[in-house]
């Protein structure tokens, strides 16, 4: 929020938490703000893949087939080319379930000669938002043998020195198994996603804190599961279009004749808006809500997906629903705070480890709300200075925020829709506090 704004507001709402460390707006360590360019963004995604190039000693593409990384792979490609640096290193980190047409356009890919391309079949966490009891699975896990979808490719790396995944409790994520790929040998390396600023919040984040080169950021191994053997500290990412928009992602293709994976074809067809398209592990909390695209654009597929983990079937008929905390959520229980209810369904949605990390998220975002203001959260309605309402955390404790995904509704206001959106929020609070009055005198409690 501009901080003329804040000193606007501030006599309307209560001061930060008197034991916690208030919040202040820091220019230094504010989100750079986008800046106009007489360039398009073609021209400067090719700029800075020179730049990778010229920097690194080895330069990776991760691949999934998706409609970013094909950008990300021919904008390499050219590169390569140009600099005698080819076959380019290409990982496809293969999740088992995928489409038999993202199978191809991955071998269409591998067949071009300036491509060495890794295909790796190996046991990696993916989160499982369909079941509460099961909130993670492992493809290509040799114990879920009879389970796999599909038989593994002759193209298949299984193995990846370092790693044991034997177990599946010390099982890791791809972000943090990745760096084994990239040992010290290799020198200087940095991998190339297909990032873009315009998919989330988290995103436009990561490249808004550099002025210079702020689309090259340290690989620190993922989610902090990887230790220095496994990132040994010579990997960065690098996010080359990361200000393309969905159109431009598009564009591209048609205007210069490159491939691309025709399962995005299919979901045309069936009603998907290109914004709306994506191919990603199909049981996290986002992607579990368009399960149901697997069983039009491949039946037989979708068929064997129902048994390979706990809650598909169920998350294709209500992932959409108030099951799973979509749109609204479902009614508090009479008689229990809303603090009471958020350690009820932490309990009973999450196994132990798993109920550790969303109660810990919960608290995190809870200091965030605290550190700006200590007025109470309403139900249902955010906070206007802070973007937080218990619905928020409601659905934290359904669905869990494992990447950490789900942050607070802030947006820029004017002083009126402040006010307005002030009026809305004590209105919603009243409620709640009369409810909890009332609940009080039944119970022969003083307020």
């Amino acid at each position: 929020m501009d901080p003329l704004m804040r000193e606007e507001i501030a006599g309307d709402v209560s001061a930060p938490h008197p034991g916690l460390k208030p919040f202040k707006y820091n220019p230094k360590n504010s989100r750079l703000k986008p800046e106009a360019s007489d360039k398009d963004v073609l021209t400067l995604a090719r700029e800075r893949m020179r730049t990778i190039f010229e920097r690194f000693d080895h330069v990776s593409v991760s691949f999934s087939g998706g409609k970013d990384s094909t950008i990300v792979l021919n904008l390499a490609l050219e590169a390569a080319r140009e600099l005698g640096r080819t076959p380019l290193d290409v990982v496809f980190y293969d999740e088992e379930c995928i489409y038999t047409e993202n199978i191809d356009y991955v071998r269409r890919v591998a067949a071009d000669p300036d491509v060495a391309l890794r295909w790796i079949c190996v046991p990696v966490k993916h989160r499982n938002a369909c079941s509460s009891e099961s909130p993670v699975w492992y493809p290509w896990a040799p114990e879920d043998r009879p389970l796999w979808v599909r038989e593994l490719p002759p193209e298949a790396i299984t193995e990846i020195p370092g790693y044991d995944y034997t177990d599946p409790a010390t099982r890791l994520s791809i972000p943090e198994v990745s760096g084994l790929l990239f040992p010290p040998t290799l020198g200087n390396v940095v991998q190339l996603l297909g990032i873009r600023a315009d998919e989330s919040l988290i995103r436009r984040a990561a490249v808004s804190r550099r002025v210079v080169d702020n689309y090259i950021v340290k690989d620190r191994g993922g989610y902090g599961g990887a230790n220095d053997v496994q990132h040994a500290g010579n990997v960065w990412k690098a996010y080359p279009i990361y200000d393309w928009r969905t159109e431009d992602v598009w564009l591209a293709p048609k205007r210069l004749g490159w491939d691309y994976c025709r399962v995005y074809d299919l979901l045309d067809q069936i009603g998907f808006t290109p914004g709306k398209q994506r191919l990603a592990p199909p049981f996290g909390e986002e992607p579990m809500q368009r399960l149901d695209q697997y069983h039009q654009c491949e039946p037989a597929l979708w068929d064997r997906m129902l048994s390979r983990v706990p809650g598909a079937q169920t998350a294709k008929r209500y992932s959409r629903t108030e099951l799973y905390a979509f749109g609204e959520i479902p009614e508090k229980p009479p008689g229990l705070t809303y603090e009471e209810w958020l350690r009820d369904l932490v309990t009973a949605n999450f196994p132990e480890k798993e109920a550790a990390q969303v109660s810990k998220g919960i608290r995190a975002h809870l200091r965030m709300h605290y550190r700006k203001t200590a007025d109470l959260l309403a139900p249902t309605v955010d906070h206007p200075l802070t973007g937080y309402s218990w619905a928020f955390f409601v659905k934290m404790a359904m669905r869990g925020n494992f990447k950490q995904r789900r942050q607070p509704n802030i947006g820029r206001k004017t002083p009126e829709q402040f006010q307005k959106d002030l009026a809305k929020y004590r209105a919603d609070l009243a409620r709640y506090q009369a409810e909890l009055a009332e609940a009080r005198a039944l119970q022969g409690d003083t307020p």
